[in-house]
């Protein structure tokens, strides 16, 4: 477990991948996945070779779940292995009580959600991860035994949310056989850590693994990124992060339309979960029907009239259920999973707007006006402590580029509000081609 490195290390050629993806800024550290294991410790090697070249910095990230009493030694071994690289390393623990059942999604989600967040906090919107072609392989090998299994992508959004907003996961490793980085390794003097988890016949995973090395399997064909969706750029965000787009761009009932129209309607109403097949199915068909309606889908509202879809936030149930006013964290915080609020009050209260609108200031209701009927009740409201009412998104001076726009409040305790739902959506659908894409995106929503 303590090999030494060799004193001169062989030179290491970093793959394509990392000059394709890697464009952002220079001062944006990139985070590195690093769980101690071969593919990640590979990485972490390719990673640091690439990051001298390229004049960035890395920052290693290791998840200890908490699943195995020799956890925490692993933790240290991956801190020790960055630390003689030179990389800055930090440990994430998943903290709270681990789901009898499911437990390996429980964990794949909670490592999202720390590394996302962790990679937020250093300022990086990139995470390497040491996917091998043999995760290809073993994906492929589960949804033929029918589990559901995606296959993971070169280039792709966090699946975590909101934790995940603002940052794109690279797997730069694809092409590449664990045998061939665990070659390397032993090539560099390195040792690594071989988790018993990997072989526990409970996990699907483990079981396609065994019959992938019993009968021999070709590396499926590596897709690097989400096709981007045609439609994209004649979708118009509004104030309330709700979207207005022609029907015409969702007027075929096919694939490409259906996997559109879940990301709008998840993307609109801030939730994580995708909409059920069957539901995507019924409402497609409906609006290449070009039939007038309004359906709920996901937790968002889809209202179809004419030629027009307009697609919001569902102000139903589930902001009945959440009217009751809550402290407004000072900080960064996330408000319902679209907005992106930053306070530095102590003593504030936020609530949807629904039953507040006839407190906000003129100004404010004049500009509620504009939006969506079906949009308004569902906007963020801040409530001082002698029970004024207002609404950032409605202030006079709207939303300046980057989404921000002050709360009207008192000066010393102003609260900015930046919308999610544009960013997400061109994250979700393509629309972020590369690093430097993805900045400028993250950084820019549309008004209405």
């Amino acid at each position: 477990m303590r090999g030494r490195l060799k004193a001169a290390p062989v030179p290491l050629a970093a793959p394509p991948a990392f000059d394709r993806w890697l464009n952002g800024p220079a001062a944006a550290p990139v985070a590195v996945a690093l769980s101690g294991g071969g593919d990640s410790l590979a990485l972490l090697h390719l990673a640091k070779a690439w990051a001298d070249r390229a004049d960035r910095r890395l920052t290693a990230l290791t998840v200890d779940h908490g699943l195995n009493p020799a956890s925490a030694g692993w933790t240290r071994f991956a801190a020790e292995r960055a630390g003689r690289l030179g990389v800055p390393h930090r440990t994430l623990v998943w903290q709270g009580a681990k789901p009898a059942t499911g437990l390996p999604a429980a964990a794949r989600a909670a490592r999202h959600a720390l590394l996302a967040d962790a990679a937020r906090a250093e300022g990086a919107a990139v995470i390497l991860m040491g996917h091998t072609a043999d995760d290809l392989m073993e994906a492929a090998a589960m949804r033929g035994a029918g589990a559901s299994a995606p296959s993971p992508r070169v280039w792709s959004p966090s699946p975590a949310w909101p934790e995940g907003r603002g940052v794109f996961l690279l797997r730069p490793l694809l092409t590449y056989r664990r045998a061939e980085l665990r070659e390397l390794l032993a090539l560099l003097g390195e040792t690594w850590i071989e988790d018993p988890a990997n072989d526990d016949p409970r996990f699907a995973r483990t079981l396609a693994r065994r019959r992938l090395a019993a009968r021999g399997a070709t590396a499926p064909t590596v897709v690097e990124a989400v096709a981007p969706w045609p439609g994209l750029g004649d979708v118009r965000a509004g104030l309330a992060g709700e979207f207005a787009i022609p029907r015409h761009r969702l007027g075929a009932p096919d694939t490409e339309t259906r996997r559109a129209l879940g990301a709008l309607a998840t993307c609109a109403a801030g939730t994580a979960r995708a909409p059920a097949a069957a539901q995507l199915e019924r409402i497609t068909a409906r609006l290449a029907a070009d039939e007038d309606f309004a359906a709920s889908l996901a937790g968002a509202r889809i209202e179809a009239r004419g030629g027009a879809v307009l697609i919001c936030r569902e102000a139903g149930e589930r902001v009945r259920q959440a009217l009751q006013p809550a402290p407004l964290p000072p900080g960064e915080s996330v408000f319902d999973g679209r907005f992106e609020i930053t306070s530095s009050a102590t003593d504030r209260q936020i609530s949807f707007l629904a039953g507040h609108a006839a407190r906000l200031p003129l100004d404010q209701r004049r500009r509620l006006a504009t939006v969506p009927a079906a949009a308004r009740g569902a906007l963020p409201a801040i409530i001082s402590p002698g029970g004024d009412i207002t609404c950032p998104l409605l202030t006079e001076s709207g939303l300046t580029e980057s989404g921000l726009t002050e709360s009207g409040l008192a000066d010393t305790n102003p609260a900015c509000i930046r919308r999610l739902t544009f960013a997400r959506l061109c994250a979700t659908l393509g629309g972020a081609e590369d690093e430097a894409s993805f900045w400028r995106v993250a950084k820019l929503t549309p008004g209405p």
